[in-house]
């Protein structure tokens, strides 16, 4: 029986998911890093058993009735665990925040600020003081009533939404409308108002272009369209809208990213006439603190920021918010993220801007004796920025805590205490502890992939770079924080773009580069200079190709096999069959989304919600289907022995053998192999997959099709959340892409990636005002001499022969 003061968290018969009856005894109060390849368990390990059993030990210490207010955590499939501490996670958060969250929000430094001015602010004469409430831009008490807060209006003019006003209406002058049946419903509609459909928009009088344009009426008349051959239209009653109105509805509530595109190019936007962008009433912004409005505050550098406080005077009551304000601040500047703003939008910051954000809060939290449980918190981090890092992790094991780490990255690995290596691959082929003891101790595991990056002091192959085929240039690039920036990017090779993070990298790629070609192969987008004053060479890319790690889908109906086309495949087989054919099943029987084929008790979820007395809902396996999804009638039909939900639970690596007669499934399957996916399942839930899967996925569906002409792949941080082995595999079809003549770039914080690419582009030197600037541009070589680059030590030291390996 353990001690009841046994320095070891004990886990036996651990199972869940591909874990295979695992036991480790793992030391509190170390900074102890889970590595593995990607699928291998590790996360299954930390997240799903460890991290999980403590939620539920503190769960069943809730008393039942505030139990129904907390989400319910499930009992993971371990025997036992023992010397387990309370928990906090910090997994990493792929989906995207909204424009409302800023730095002050996710640090919750917002709420700080807010106070000192409603407590210690200088109130105009006879004014009365204000709750805290009155200073946020995202409360009813506090919102510019003009702009609701946001601070920026968005409007339209004729000449935007009319571009060419020597067309008709009927010929597409208002550019705005949609297309297809949706736009002729619009002319038609307007045709029986009266306007003339047929008349050059210059023509038409002024007050009916200015109706047919910004009107906020909605007429309905009855529509008598136009009878074609072969085809009865019956009259229907059609409603108006106009095109500002349009415009307006599609930018605001549409779900498709391509339509809000479309819409943004017809408006303009500017700050609110009323608040002036500061998002508030104008009594909150009457308020000042040290001179300055709170709006004046929260739009410096938080550097610049704790210098304001620290010089500003006051009572008691100032002093004491702005000691703790300062704090925190100081705790977000230690991190390297001094130069960002209070008000600067979440969705404009980089995923390890936010991971560092997320670590600060907590790191001023005080916890003591806790198990913290971080999710690759290097993933999105430039080497410089990593250093900062295990600063932080170091403090929060030595104020008295346990850090346990899923890491993919040599360099966290290299400074734990104790390393636990899960493997030796993937999926079913992984799940056993391979080492569990001090890092330098895993050189006597001859099977573990990690090893060999480890411990291998071999010379790293060297590839001459390729010469260029031809440029693409962007000048006086003027986004976020690059401005004033020329930009040159080859073709034909493989380009990394580097710098810390905030440093510009992805708006450089991401936004600028990116949107001026889509601009240019919109066929009624402007030349392609988006963001920048000109560009050139844009002619000679036939194709964009962008892959982000966005999720691909929201809901768990939406998987692997429904992304990459798979499933139709798979459909059209089972409904081939000869079972199907005499019961005159058609490939949407096979379809868990559709009434048919499907259980209708879970309508194809798979599971059921249970109401429980006194406890919040929670979830079940489907009684009648027991999870498979479909009903028993469609189980009954098989293909080469196995149902359609047994060919959904197959992994990739499986289906590949499966499905090898038929060429329609192996080609998607193999190009899913080929960029390391072999260990998930067809049917796996979107929603359980990370976001470099959810890349790889993207990737995949993009490798397995007809690529025709020259393609200019763009890609952020493709190796996010891999294993060094998985970097290897994915690094042989990015070039392979390269050397099918096409062009590859990449934002990348690997220095094995960018060591093997042909051209390197690094911004800096720092982040935020301190960055945006192209510190040093040619091959990998010549940036590793650079002068004033973050990035040239971090990356002469990986072109050197077994940089940083560990002694065993």
């Amino acid at each position: 029986m353990p001690s009841p003061h046994d320095p070891y968290v004990r886990v036996r018969g651990a199972r869940e998911h591909n874990l295979q009856d695992v036991h480790v005894d793992i030391p509190r109060d170390t900074l102890t890093v889970f590595t593995g390849v990607s699928g291998s368990g590790k996360s299954s390990l930390a997240f799903g058993t460890i991290y999980a059993e403590a939620q539920r030990r503190y769960f069943e210490s809730v008393a039942p009735y505030a139990r129904r207010l907390i989400h319910q955590v499930g009992a993971p499939a371990v025997g036992e665990i023992t010397g387990l501490p309370p928990a906090v996670s910090l997994e990493q958060r792929r989906s995207a925040p909204g424009s409302r969250s800023s730095v002050g929000t996710v640090t919750t430094l917002s709420n700080s600020l807010r106070m000192l001015f409603s407590r210690a602010g200088d109130y105009p004469a006879g004014a009365e003081r204000l709750d805290s409430d009155a200073f946020s831009p995202n409360t009813a008490a506090g919102a510019c009533p003009s702009c609701h807060g946001l601070g920026r209006i968005h409007r339209t003019t004729e000449e935007l939404l009319v571009p060419d006003p020597s067309l008709s209406i009927r010929d597409g002058a208002i550019a705005a409308w949609p297309g297809a049946w949706q736009g002729k419903n619009l002319r038609d509609v307007l045709d029986a108002l009266g306007y003339d459909v047929d008349r050059p928009w210059g023509e038409l009088a002024a007050a009916d272009r200015e109706w047919i344009l910004f009107t906020d009426e909605q007429p309905v008349v009855t529509v008598h369209p136009v009878r074609e051959a072969g085809r009865i239209q019956r009259p229907y009653q059609g409603t108006y809208m106009s095109a500002r109105r349009y415009v307006m509805h599609t930018f605001a509530d549409s779900r498709s990213a391509t339509l809000r595109a479309k819409a943004e190019r017809f408006l303009t936007s500017a700050p609110c006439p009323v608040c002036a962008g500061s998002r508030l009433r104008p009594e909150a912004m009457a308020v000042t603190f040290g001179g300055r409005t709170i709006a004046e505050l929260a739009a410096l550098p938080l550097a610049a920021l704790a210098e304001v406080l620290s010089l500003a005077g006051g009572g008691r009551t100032a002093r004491v918010l702005t000691a703790d304000l300062l704090a925190r601040i100081g705790t977000v500047t230690e991190l390297g993220l001094g130069y960002l703003s209070l008000d600067r939008t979440a969705p404009t910051l980089s995923s390890g801007e936010l991971q560092r954000l997320r670590l600060a809060t907590q790191l001023r939290s005080g916890l003591f004796g806790v198990v913290y449980v971080l999710d690759e918190p290097s993933a999105g981090l430039h080497p410089a920025d990593t250093e900062s890092l295990l600063t932080v992790l170091g403090r929060l094991k030595e104020a008295g805590n346990t850090v346990f780490v899923v890491e993919h990255q040599m360099d966290v690995v290299r400074r734990a205490d104790w390393l636990v290596d899960v493997g030796p691959l993937a999926g079913e082929h992984g799940g056993r502890v391979l080492h569990s003891g001090p890092p330098a101790g895993l050189a006597d595991v001859p099977q573990s992939a990690t090893r060999r990056f480890l411990f291998d002091r071999a010379p790293a192959p060297v590839r001459e770079p390729r010469a260029p085929s031809g440029w693409l240039g962007l000048t006086g690039v003027d986004r976020h924080n690059v401005r004033g920036v020329d930009a040159e990017f080859p073709l034909g090779v493989f380009t990394a773009v580097t710098g810390v993070s905030g440093s510009g990298k992805s708006t450089l790629v991401g936004q600028v580069l990116a949107g001026a070609l889509a601009d240019r192969q919109a066929a009624d987008g402007p030349p392609g200079a988006r963001y920048c004053a000109s560009a050139r060479g844009l002619e000679a890319v036939d194709r964009l190709v962008q892959v982000d790690q966005k999720p691909i889908g929201r809901t768990p109906r939406s998987n692997l096999a429904t992304y990459t086309g798979l499933f139709d495949v798979v459909r059209k087989l089972f409904a081939g069959t000869e079972t199907a054919r005499a019961r005159g099943y058609r490939a949407g029987r096979f379809s868990f989304n559709v009434p048919g084929g499907r259980c209708e008790t879970c309508q194809g979820e798979g599971f059921v919600s249970v109401e429980l007395l006194f406890l919040p809902s929670t979830y079940a396996p489907c009684p009648d289907c027991h999870g498979a999804r479909y009903n028993p009638a469609t189980l009954e039909v098989t293909l080469d022995g196995l149902t359609i939900a047994q060919v959904l639970d197959l992994t990739v690596e499986s289906a590949a053998g499966f499905f090898a007669g038929t060429p329609a499934a192996g080609r998607s399957l193999s190009t899913l192999l080929d960029v390391g996916l072999g260990y998930l399942r067809l049917g796996q839930p979107a929603t359980e997959l990370s976001g470099g899967e959810a890349q790889r996925i993207k990737l995949a569906a993009e490798l397995q099709r007809t690529r025709r002409g020259h393609t200019l792949y763009l890609l952020d941080e493709p190796t996010t959340g891999l294993h060094p082995a998985d970097v290897e595999v994915l690094m042989r079809q990015l070039h392979g892409l390269v050397d099918a003549r096409n062009t590859v770039v990449v934002v990348e914080h690997d220095m094995a990636v960018v060591a093997g690419a042909d051209h390197v582009i690094d911004l800096g030197p720092g982040g935020g005002d301190r960055g945006g600037r192209i510190v040093a541009t040619g091959t990998p070589a010549e940036v590793a001499r650079a002068a004033g680059s973050r990035t040239a030590p971090y990356l002469a030291r990986a072109l050197r022969p077994g940089a940083g390996a560990v002694t065993p």
